[in-house]
C-alpha cells in the first residue's frame, strides 16, 4: 500500500494554486501534526497495515518544507515498522523555505526523494506565478540536496502561462538538467475556480503544441515519458501506484485515502480537523466507477489497461484502436503510446 501525507502550510499562495493550503494559519501546526499522528494510527488499523506493507510515502502540500523536522519525527517513529525495507519516502519542497539544514534533518529521518516546486527558472515568470523563489534558490536548494546524499531528486515546471515561448521554456528545460535530477514532472497550467487567476482566464495560453514540445525536449535528454506529466531515469512508485488504484493512505486536512471500493476524505479546514482527525466522509465506487477508472488512469500512464477487466464491447473497441495504431497490445494489456490524447480514446472505449 502507498501512504500520502498532507501539509495544508504555504508561505504564498501562487496564483495558479487549487489545492487546500494556508499562508496565515503557521501558529496551528504543532497542533495540526499531533493530530496527523492521531489520525495515521486511526488508518494504519483500517487498513490493517502490517510491518513492512507501506511501499512508498509522500509527503505533500502545501509546503512540507514549511513544517520543521522535528515535527515530523513522531510521525517517522509511528510509521517506521510498517515501512518496507526499500520504500521510496518523498517529500515536497520550496526552494525558499527547504534550507540545507531542514533537508538534512528530512534526510535523518529517512526521507530518500525531494520534488522541487521550481516551475520555472525565469524570474519574470515566477514573480507572475507568485512563486516565493528565485531561480538561483531553486539551484541552490538542488545541489545542497545532492551533496547531502538524497537518493533521487526531482522538480516541477510549468508551461502553456501566456508568456511562454518555446525558447523560454527550452532555457528551462536546459537548466532543469544542468542539475543532478532523476525526475521532471511538466504541468500544463490550469485555471481553477477560487484562484487568482480564475480572474484573469487570459493568462493560460491556448497552444495545444506546448505540450507535444516540452514532451519531446524533455525525452531527448533521456527522460522516459512514463505518465501524461512525469518524466524520469527513475519513475516514482508512489505515482505510478495512484495510476493502478493501489490503496493508499490519506492522512491530513484535505487529503484522500481509498480502501479497495471507498475513498475517504478527512475534514478540509485546518481547526476543524484538529478538532477531530478522527471524523472523515465516505464515497463508495461501483465496479463500473472502479472500471471508468482503471481506463483513464491506464491510458494516462504506462500502466495500460489489463484486458481481462474489460466487458465485451470495450474489449472490441479497444481492439479497433490497436488497428488504428493508436494502441499497442502486449502480455495481456493495452497500452497507449501517445498520452496526450489519453482522455478521447478512454471516451472512445466507453461508448
Amino acid at each position: 500500500m502507498l501512504a500520502y501525507l498532507h501539509i495544508p502550510y504555504c508561505d504564498s499562495k501562487c496564483h495558479y494554486c487549487s489545492f487546500n493550503s494556508y499562508v496565515d494559519k503557521f501558529d496551528t501546526r504543532r497542533a495540526y501534526m499531533q493530530a496527523l499522528k492521531k489520525q495515521l494510527c486511526f488508518e494504519l488499523e483500517r487498513f490493517d497495515a502490517q510491518k513492512g506493507s507501506i511501499e512508498t510515502l509522500f509527503i505533500g502540500g502545501g509546503t512540507p518544507s514549511t513544517v520543521a523536522p522535528e515535527l515530523y519525527a513522531p510521525l517517522f517513529e509511528l510509521l517506521s515498522p510498517y515501512l518496507a525495507e526499500d520504500a521510496e519516502i518523498t517529500t515536497e519542497a520550496n526552494p525558499n523555505s527547504a534550507t540545507e539544514s531542514w533537508l538534512s534533518g528530512m534526510k535523518q529521518l529517512g526521507v530518500n526523494r525531494v520534488s522541487f516546486g521550481v516551475q520555472s527558472f525565469d524570474a519574470d515568470k515566477l514573480k507572475a506565478l507568485n512563486r516565493a523563489h528565485s531561480p538561483e534558490q531553486a539551484k541552490e536548494a538542488l545541489l545542497n540536496a545532492h551533496a547531502l546524499g538524497f537518493g533521487h531528486l526531482s522538480l516541477d515546471l510549468i508551461y502553456n502561462y501566456s508568456g511562454d515561448t518555446q525558447a523560454l521554456l527550452e532555457r528551462d528545460i536546459e537548466t532543469a538538467f544542468s542539475l543532478p535530477i532523476d525526475h521532471l514532472s511538466a504541468y500544463e497550467l490550469t485555471i481553477e475556480s477560487g484562484t487568482k487567476f480564475a480572474a484573469t482566464p487570459q493568462v493560460r495560453q491556448e497552444d495545444d503544441t506546448l505540450a507535444f514540445f516540452v514532451a519531446e525536449q524533455i525525452k531527448a535528454h533521456g527522460f522516459d515519458h512514463y505518465e501524461i506529466s512525469n518524466f524520469g531515469t527513475w519513475q516514482s512508485r508512489h505515482n505510478l501506484g495512484y495510476w493502478e488504484l493501489r490503496d493508499y493512505i490519506g492522512a491530513g486536512a484535505g487529503a484522500v485515502g481509498f480502501l479497495k471500493n471507498t475513498r475517504f476524505y478527512p475534514q478540509s479546514g485546518i481547526e476543524a480537523y484538529i478538532a477531530n482527525p478522527l471524523k472523515t466522509e465516505e464515497e463508495h465506487l461501483s465496479q463500473n466507477d472502479l472500471l471508468t477508472e482503471a481506463i483513464f488512469l491506464g491510458l494516462r500512464s504506462r500502466v495500460g489497461i489489463d484486458a481481462t477487466i474489460l466487458p465485451k464491447a470495450y474489449h472490441e473497441r479497444a481492439h479497433t484502436l490497436v488497428a488504428e495504431r493508436k494502441l499497442t497490445q502486449n502480455a495481456g494489456r493495452f497500452y497507449n503510446p501517445e498520452f496526450f490524447i489519453a482522455d478521447a480514446l478512454a471516451l472512445y472505449l466507453l461508448g
